[in-house]
Order: structure tokens, then C-alpha cells, then sequence
């Protein structure tokens, strides 16, 4: 019985989430309020989901990254750029593109995309080139940026959570580096060669249509909403703060040493981080509350509560046995090559943590089937978990530039899934040089 219900609340929870007509948030609560109320989990088993590492750890990174949005210095580095590209052109823009790829693997993507795509947008109007050419690569590269490090998404931490729940070691904070770098590098280097090629010339009336809706000019009621939280924190320009930008950057690079030398773990060296901020008042106790994002945590929590209740009913387990006869002949490689694109199908329909949840327990029992380590499999649902590319909806800064720009549905689609395809292969690669079975 307590199966049946699993199952049917994670069918309702799928169709919600593609229906889209709720928000993502309140459909994941929705469903662990369910198993809650049926006996499915249990009252401790929901609170160890709002307690996990991946939320303490997230939360923690929200307030430490907007300490350095406050403090001005996001707002300093998007000027700088902009003097480059003024300078040298359309390369400009396409290492301003890079650099948010960099910052990517350690900040939020999003509120990165919000402040460097009207920046992209002004600057290459002003240099009479497509905007078109460049503000979709910004967010694909801003993605792909987030895969190379265990924080640059919600996604990786939230696999590395899964996969802790299930036995298996943690992953330390570069673990997936130079996977990530593959994978980034292979995407990026078709990004900046084939791009422009792909996508079409702007309606006329295109440009005058591309108002902003982000920093400095927000308008468009859509882009204020639920998935990337308040537009309007991104709104002003920012004064620039040299003490509190530089304790911020500071304790950012303290959190990050003291995880990647494996002396605390990232939860425990990003809570202490955001502490420290408010104790030494660089950012307020209410403005901490404000960067807090909990639209994002509270989805994690719902879809970890559903993730725990597969687990604890055995419908995780009943599921692999049913796959692990097919997938186990094509022996580990062809397993974690299909396990990759089925990984990369769901991240298209669903949201990166529903896609987590459900395949990670699935990832570590086929590896388990298979007498290999589970290592490779994690992996790959990391690097699929967040490769959503081929919509513009399977990923919150893709919607971000669809409306600012204009594109058309199948911009993405003739973008994306090639970079799909690249990515594929280049993941499967590079997981099986760097991690082996």
C-alpha cells in the first residue's frame, strides 16, 4: 500500500511539474505533505530533509553570494567587462560570456545570467551585432559552468545528498572537476563556433522588442517570478563597498579552501561563512533572510522527502530490478550510456531536483547490479541532471533569455540539442577516463 501511494504521488508530482500551472515549490511540499499525512515517511524523515547538507549548504551559499552582490562588487566587474568589450569588440563579449562560466562554478547561475544579460544584450547592439548570437551561449556557458565543481548547482549537491542517504562516500568539493571542465570546454568551444550559424536573423522590430527586463530596466512581469525569485534584488546599481566586498570575497575563499582541502565539509564551512558575514555586519540579518531563495530550498526539500520515501517503500529497488535485466547486458559502459540519456530526457520535462531524486537511487543500485563502482553513475547524473539545453524551459536561466531576446522555441532546439549530443559524448568520456568502474 504505502508503494501504491509513493507512486501515485510521485505520478501526480511529474504531471504538475509539467503542467506548470503551480509552482514548482508548492507541488513538491504538496506531495511530501501527502506521504507525510499517509504514513509513507515519517515525521523524523521529513525533518532530516530540511536539515540535509545539500539545504544547510545552499542556504549557506545564497547569503554569502548576496553579501558580494550587496557590497557592490558584482556590479564593479559587470563595468570592467563592459570597458573590454568596448574595446576589442565582439571577442569581448564572448570572454565577458567566459567569465560568467567561471564564476558559475561557485556563485548561483542565475543571478549571474540576470545581471550579465542586458549587459551582453546593450553591448553588442551597440557594436551592431545580434544580441541573438550571444545571450543564449551566456546561459548555456552559465549551466555548463555550474557542472564543474560540487556547488556550482543545486543539482550536484542535492546527488551528493542522495547519494550519502544510500551508503555511498561524499564527494569532495573539485571531485567532479575535471569532468566538468570536459564537458564545459567541448560545449563551449561549439557554442562559439556554431552558434551564431544556427540561430536566424531577427525579426524586424526584433531589437526594439528586447526591453529589459533585468537590472537596471525591470519590466516584464514574467521574468520577476517564482523560479528566479525577486528581479528587483538585481535592479539598482550597486555602489561599490571596498571593506565588505573584500570580506566577502575573503570568507567565499575561506568556505572554498577549507571544503576542497576536505578540512570541514562544505555544509559546516558555508554555514560558519554566512555567520561570520552577519557577525561582522557586512550584510544584515533581514538582507541575509532576503538572499535566502527559498522558492529553490523548499523545492529541494519536498522532492527530497519523495526521494526518501522511494527509497524507504523499496519502489526505488522493485524499479532497478525491472531495468537492471535489460540495461546489465550492454555491460557498465552501455549502462552509463543509457543511463545518461535517460537522465538528459527528464531534465528536459522536469526540474533538476525531481531528475535527482529519481535517478540517483536508481544510479547507485544498477552500479551495485553491476559489481562496479557507483562513482561513474552519480557522476553522470550530475553532468545530465543540469545539461537541460534543448528547451527553453528546462532550466531557469534559458527562460531568462528566451524572453529577453525573442527567440523562438526551436532557437533552442537547433542550439541545444547538438550541444546535448556534444555533451553526451564528451560526459561519457570523460567520466570513463577519470572515474573507473
Amino acid at each position: 500500500m504505502e508503494q501504491l501511494v509513493t507512486l501515485l504521488v510521485l505520478a501526480g508530482v511529474v504531471i504538475a511539474l509539467i503542467w506548470d500551472k503551480v509552482r514548482a515549490d508548492v507541488v513538491a511540499l504538496a506531495g511530501a505533505a501527502l506521504l507525510l499525512l499517509t504514513g509513507a515517511v515519517r515525521p523524523s524523515e521529513v525533518q532530516g530533509a530540511f536539515g540535509s547538507p545539500a539545504i544547510i549548504a545552499l542556504a549557506s551559499l545564497f547569503v554569502i553570494a548576496h553579501a558580494m552582490e550587496l557590497s557592490g562588487l558584482l556590479d564593479l566587474l559587470i563595468r570592467k567587462a563592459v570597458a573590454l568589450c568596448g574595446r576589442i569588440g565582439s571577442l569581448g563579449l564572448w570572454l565577458l560570456i567566459l567569465m560568467c562560466g567561471g564564476a558559475s562554478g561557485f556563485l548561483n547561475n542565475t543571478p549571474i545570467v540576470v545581471l550579465a544579460a542586458p549587459v551582453v544584450r546593450d553591448v553588442a547592439t551597440s557594436l551592431r551585432l545580434d544580441p541573438k548570437r550571444f545571450l543564449m551561449p551566456l546561459s548555456y556557458v552559465a549551466v555548463l559552468g555550474g557542472c564543474c565543481t560540487l556547488i556550482g548547482t543545486s543539482t550536484n549537491l542535492l546527488v551528493d545528498d542522495m547519494a550519502r542517504s544510500s551508503g555511498q562516500a561524499p564527494f569532495s568539493i573539485f571531485e567532479i572537476t575535471p569532468v566538468g571542465l570536459v564537458v564545459a570546454a567541448a560545449g563551449g568551444l561549439y557554442l562559439f563556433l556554431f552558434s551564431g550559424r544556427l540561430l536566424a536573423k531577427p525579426l524586424p522590430g526584433a531589437l526594439d522588442r528586447m526591453e529589459a527586463a533585468l537590472p537596471h530596466h525591470v519590466s516584464h512581469p514574467d521574468i520577476a517570478g517564482d523560479a528566479i525569485g525577486d528581479a528587483a534584488d538585481f535592479a539598482k546599481q550597486r555602489p561599490l563597498a571596498p571593506a565588505k566586498a573584500l570580506t566577502s570575497t575573503a570568507i567565499f575563499a575561506g568556505v572554498i579552501l577549507l571544503a576542497a582541502l576536505n578540512i570541514t565539509p562544505i555544509a559546516a564551512s558555508a554555514f560558519a561563512g554566512a555567520v561570520l558575514l552577519i557577525l561582522l555586519r557586512v550584510i544584515r540579518p533581514e538582507e541575509a533572510y532576503g538572499g535566502l531563495r527559498p522558492e529553490i530550498l523548499m523545492l529541494i526539500v519536498g522532492m527530497v522527502v519523495i526521494g526518501i520515501a522511494l527509497e524507504q517503500t523499496g519502489l526505488a529497488s522493485s524499479a532497478t530490478n525491472a531495468l537492471v535485466g535489460r540495461v546489465g547486458l550492454f555491460g557498465p559502459l552501455g549502462a552509463l550510456i543509457l543511463l545518461y540519456g535517460a537522465t538528459l530526457v527528464l531534465t528536459e520535462l522536469l526540474s533538476n531536483a525531481t531528475v535527482a531524486v529519481l535517478v540517483t537511487p536508481i544510479a547507485v543500485a544498477l552500479a551495485e547490479s553491476l559489481h562496479v563502482s557507483p562513482r561513474p553513475f552519480l557522476v553522470a547524473v550530475m553532468m545530465a541532471g543540469s545539461a537541460a539545453f534543448a528547451t527553453p524551459f528546462g532550466y531557469q536561466t534559458n527562460v531568462l533569455v528566451y524572453q529577453m531576446a525573442g527567440y523562438s522555441y526551436l532557437d533552442f532546439t537547433k542550439v541545444g540539442l547538438p550541444l546535448n549530443l556534444v555533451t553526451w559524448f564528451a560526459a561519457v568520456a570523460a567520466i570513463h577516463w577519470f572515474f573507473p568502474f
